[in-house]
């Protein structure tokens, strides 16, 4: 029995519908990301399926007794409740007694006292010690402190504070819109941990590949206002997309081909004064008719980078720098680094660990505290920023990025402002309209457009993905690959940092800047942790290394594989047994591999989670000790392969 049905849905704010007949089912169990181009109206439709927003026409019908939540996709700016306050809302009265009490017991006076008498008493009318131990052991199982503020958390933990909410009140459906936005990566996987154990139905709207690969088991698309439905996962879904559009192509050529020629038939039935065969006119009549409503499907974005005269091969040289605030607090430490011309850095850390000050000292902005800095020559830096702090709200598109002119020059070439936009996909009459009504992609595409508009040879992105669709996305990625100078980029985007970096630099909070060749895996591979994890697996860890004594430190460079570079020693020549370890590790790597792949295939079913508990657990703990092993494979690899290099 589905949980939730839409039928024949529709929507219009413009001249285009939003939504037209647009039909949905949701099954228990079933885990839907919802994909579309910025501006399709994706975050418009979570809002009908949560009652915040009628629909023009339709039916929206939940299955009798179904409950649903919503994880919003907006944090609170200055939220002063506690965590304990923010859950308990999820039961309207008991909750506001409930946190009533709880305030009411810190307090010792007797006021208090008898207050407190009147709420226990309407909280046992209303069975709220039951809620109230729900609440208790959900902030628990979340390691959140119940008598924190939400506006003195940081993002990650806030949204960690408002899922506790969502999943309190034991929801059948759950909703969330871009649930990975400005989440740091310890909290992303945190997220999908508590996700993977959630057994309700999930509809979610994400551009974070990575995220969309690991939950859905089935993606529904909103495409020109219809929502077409693909039963697989996201690779899968990429496969049978491209083939439906080709399809798409050969059919709308086919129907215009047939349109031409029936269009000659009556202009040369005309011509020569024939006796028309009316059923053929009307039938032309309803071609044309239906050849106007097709909606066409929006361009893929096209923009190139302006280039500026290349910067001298050096960009920036840091010998033994340090930065610390005048409050004492060092957020870099000792630093050496050389980035030269072409590099595509990407920066990789918790949030708060120094990331956006790195950049500065990197620029020149801040002048370090300790040892020296170096800048090249012939510098032009183009920044996004990830607030879009550079866009006035109250002007339109094109005052935004024209700036009084009416033409712009890119790479030699004079374009007109209104037509450089469309390239942005911004029509002319969307790049008239201000910008405070654009959607948070739209606003992206323009700061990208405003930041390729000017010659530039450094490229700095701050969290250039949040909110890019896809299709964006990918271009962004391939121009960013082409350009020839230089692109550092903070991103929590695990995908787009392996697509694009050749080199990430690591802040794990202390000040300390590790550097290791390559993207996001690449780090992984290399042993690359977030204290976080080391926090939460360092017992195990200990024990599986022999007490640490042969173990890599996580996060100790480019040869963090093997404890004895990180210890400065000479690695031990390899044994005849280590050699023979050696050349039988890659087989053990591909079949452990080979099953990790069968493994995601399994979880990656639509009905996987529709099977008994016992089932679902065997196969996620499987899973689980599978990529353990692989990672203490690969891992051993490495350190072998060292120690044979140095013997």
């Amino acid at each position: 029995m589905p949980l939730l049905t839409l039928e024949n849905i529709s929507l219009a704010y413009g001249m285009q519908p939003l939504l037209d007949q647009a039909s949905l089912v949701i099954e228990p169990g079933e885990r839907v990301c919802l994909l579309g181009r910025n501006g399709e109206g994706k975050s418009t439709l979570l809002k009908i399926i949560a009652g915040e927003v009628t629909p023009d026409g339709g039916l929206v019908r939940l299955d009798s007794g179904t409950k649903l939540a919503v994880l919003p996709q907006m944090l609170p700016s200055d939220d002063t409740r506690t965590a304990y306050d923010v859950v308990s809302g999820a039961f309207p009265e008991t909750g506001e007694l409930l946190a009533r009490f709880h305030h009411l017991s810190q307090q010792a006076d007797e006021a208090s006292m008898d207050q407190m008498m009147k709420v226990q008493e309407r909280l046992e009318a209303l069975d709220g010690w039951r809620l109230d131990q729900k609440v208790t052991a959900i902030l628990q199982q979340y390691r959140i402190d119940p008598d924190q503020t939400l506006n003195t958390l940081s993002g990650g933990w806030q949204r960690r504070v408002l899922l506790a909410k969502a999943l309190v009140a034991d929801p059948d459906i759950l909703l969330l819109d871009e649930p990975t936005n400005h989440l740091d990566v310890p909290a992303i996987a945190w997220l999908e941990e508590a996700l993977a154990q959630f057994r309700g139905a999930i509809v979610f709207v994400s551009h974070d590949r990575a995220f969309i690969r690991r939950m859905a088991t089935r993606v529904v698309e909103l495409d020109r206002g219809h929502l077409v439905s693909f039963a697989a996962n996201y690779d899968k879904y990429l496969e049978l997309k491209e083939k439906a559009l080709e399809e798409e192509d050969r059919q709308n050529a086919l129907f215009d081909k047939r349109l031409k020629q029936e269009e000659a038939w009556i202009r040369q039935g005309i011509k020569a004064r024939r006796t028309r065969n009316m059923g053929r006119v009307r039938a032309l009549r309803a071609m044309r008719e239906e050849r106007r409503q097709r909606r066409e499907r929006v361009g893929t974005a096209s923009f190139s980078v302006e280039d500026a005269s290349r910067s001298g091969k050096l960009v920036v040289d840091a010998a033994h720098a340090s930065f610390r605030y005048p409050d004492g607090k060092e957020i870099i430490r000792d630093l050496s680094l050389t980035i030269l011309r072409g590099d595509k850095i990407g920066l990789v850390g918790e949030n708060g660990t120094g990331k956006t000050t790195l950049v500065r000292l990197l620029l020149g902005d801040l002048e370090p505290t300790e040892g020296r800095v170096r800048l090249g020559t012939n510098r032009q830096v183009a920044y996004f920023d990830q607030l879009r702090g550079e866009l006035d709200l109250e002007r339109n598109a094109l005052d935004n990025l024209s700036e009084g002119r009416e033409f712009i020059e890119i790479n030699g070439q004079q374009k007109h402002v209104l037509g450089y936009l469309q390239e942005f996909l911004f029509s002319p009459e969307r790049a008239r309209s201000p910008v405070r009504v654009f959607s948070g992609g739209e606003r992206a595409r323009l700061l990208l457009a405003k930041l390729f508009s000017k010659p530039a040879n450094i490229l700095v992105l701050d969290e250039p993905t949040n909110d890019l669709d896809v299709e964006t996305l990918e271009l962004l990625e391939a121009r960013l690959v082409d350009f020839a100078g230089t692109v550092i980029v903070i991103s929590h985007d695990r995908e787009f940092l392996d697509n694009i970096a050749t080199d990430t630099l690591f802040l794990d909070g202390s000040g300390r800047v590790q550097e290791y060749v390559g993207g996001y895996s690449d780090w992984r591979h290399q042993g690359g942790r977030f204290p976080t994890e080391v926090e939460a697996t360092g017992s195990q860890g200990a024990a599986r290394a022999g007490a640490g004594k042969d173990a890599a430190a996580p996060g100790s460079g480019k040869a963090s594989s093997s404890s004895s570079t990180a210890s400065g020693k000479r690695p031990a020549k390899l044994s005849y047994k280590h050699k023979h370890e050696l050349e039988q590790l890659p087989g053990q790597i591909e079949v452990l591999e080979s099953e990790l792949e069968s493994l995601n295939a399994k979880v990656s079913a639509p009905d996987f989670y529709q099977q008994d508990t016992d089932t679902v657990n065997r196969v996620l703990k499987e899973l689980e000790q599978k990529e353990a092993s692989l990672e203490k494979a690969m891992e051993r690899w490495m350190e072998l392969e060292e120690m044979q290099g140095g013997g």
